[in-house]
């Protein structure tokens, strides 16, 4: 598995721990980016349900742990 796939597998893994730690790997513009796309995830057409509930999951890890610091 390539070092891309990983991250995504981490970034959409329903399990906030693993989220957060690929998060920080990120340096702020890339999270600004991924942001947005997982933003698109979750509320767009055309992705499967899984995927936007992966995405939304994603958000939510991301914004609690944004509340936090």
């Amino acid at each position: 598995m390539s070092w891309l796939e990983e991250f995504w597998a981490d970034i959409l893994s329903e399990e906030p721990d693993r989220i957060t730690a690929v998060w920080l790997t990120l340096d702020s513009e890339s999270q600004q980016s991924i942001y947005v796309h997982l933003q698109r995830m979750a509320t767009e057409d055309g992705w499967m349900e899984s995927q936007q509930r992966a995405a939304k999951a994603a958000l939510d890890a991301l914004d609690s742990a944004d509340e936090m610091d």
